[in-house]
């Protein structure tokens, strides 16, 4: 996301591997009541450069879509059976690859080695395909607790705001996740960022 140092960027891509792919998933919509709560917008934000990148270089991920009903998806046990899905699908599919140099990477679909920002989009891409709306999906840098940056993907439902990410094979409320928000896209527009409000930790 930035011009970053070798050791960085080692330490990112260590971040940026795979989860264990015998962790657990949530198994219920259920679980996610008690949390129910989306992400607050601040202010305009600029994108990653990366993703710059990737939207010359994939435009149809990037392309802004009518939106015929805005606002959260319901989440019906068949969305969430998506989700784990996509989610053990991608996490299974990608082998986590540490970064080499000092300039981040071009985030790349469906790779067979990769990193956070590999994973996010292409689970991203699949639930496209999928026929998921895209002001529903949208990626999110954050800050893991060792300071470094990595991204997700987080999913806006009717049951709140739960992120996909290559770090952990549960499906979590985005409250659970143990990160600082930094900025993510907007829903009205896939080429749009802002900033977040509440960055908990």
């Amino acid at each position: 996301m930035r011009r970053i140092s070798a050791s960085l960027a080692v330490a990112i891509a260590s971040w940026c591997l795979a989860a264990p792919a015998d962790a657990g998933l949530l198994g219920s919509t259920m679980g996610f009541r008690p949390l129910l709560e989306h992400i607050k917008f601040d202010a305009p934000a600029l994108p990653p450069m990366a993703f710059n990148r990737f939207c010359h270089r994939y435009e149809a991920e990037c392309r802004s879509r009518p939106i015929f009903r805005g606002g959260p998806i319901q989440l019906t046990p068949e969305r969430l059976k998506d989700l784990k899905q996509v989610n053990d699908t991608v996490n299974r599919g990608i082998v986590g690859e540490r970064l080499d140099n000092e300039v981040e990477e071009a985030w790349v679909l469906s790779p067979s080695r990769g990193d956070c920002n590999d994973y996010a989009v292409t689970k991203r891409h699949e639930l496209l395909k999928r026929g998921w709306p895209a002001r529903v999906l949208l990626l999110s840098e954050v800050v893991v607790p060792s300071g470094e940056h990595h991204l997700v993907l987080v999913i806006r439902t009717n049951e709140g705001d739960l992120v996909l990410d290559n770090l952990n094979a549960q499906v979590k409320a985005w409250s659970r996740a143990p990160y600082r928000w930094v900025r993510m896209q907007l829903p009205h527009s896939s080429k749009l960022w802002t900033t977040i409000a509440d960055r908990r930790v």
